[in-house]
């Protein structure tokens, strides 16, 4: 395999990486949401509401929001770097469409796989800020749960209690 075949398959496996991030980002994102709309849900009546519960209630709701905050950041798309680049889709399209083409036709096969590596490194960099943000997405998910079930049973057994009492 040549240099370019080389470098277009490494740069094809990179994207790849960042759609796979994107995806398991994306249902991090549903279970949060999910975990915070049922808790929601089941929230006391605001003049019934102990401060003791909005504590309780806080701890899921502060590790949701930090989750949700890092999957903003995995997602927010970074546009810096590849400067003169002509694969970088920010830089092509600054360009008009003779200037891209004319500019294209001129550069070398070393002048292109210099270009192709650049954006195999920079689009690893943004792959490996993804990953990192979503890990930890995940992690502040996960320490959710236990706070959350308390949360979510302290809130439906004082709901079913309320009922009891008001029959």
């Amino acid at each position: 395999m040549d240099e370019k075949s080389r470098a277009q398959f490494t740069f094809d496996k990179v994207l790849g990486f960042i759609s796979r991030v994107d995806t398991k980002a994306n249902a991090v994102l549903a279970i949060n949401t999910g975990m915070l709309a049922f808790l929601t849900v089941h929230v006391p009546e605001w003049c019934a509401f102990r401060v003791w519960y909005m504590y309780i209630a806080l701890v899921p709701v502060i590790l949701l929001s930090i989750s949700f905050w890092l999957l903003y950041k995995c997602g927010y798309p970074n546009l810096s770097g590849g400067h003169s680049s002509l694969i970088y889709f920010k830089e092509i399209a600054g360009r008009t469409e003779s200037n891209f083409i004319s500019d294209f036709m001129k550069q070398t096969d070393d002048e292109y796989l210099k270009d192709l590596l650049s954006q195999v490194h920079r689009n690893s960099e943004i792959a490996n800020k993804k990953y990192e943000a979503l890990k930890y997405a995940f992690i502040f998910t996960a320490v959710s749960i236990i706070p959350w079930i308390v949360s979510l049973a302290i809130f439906v057994s004082y709901n079913k209690l309320q009922i009891i009492i008001s029959n």
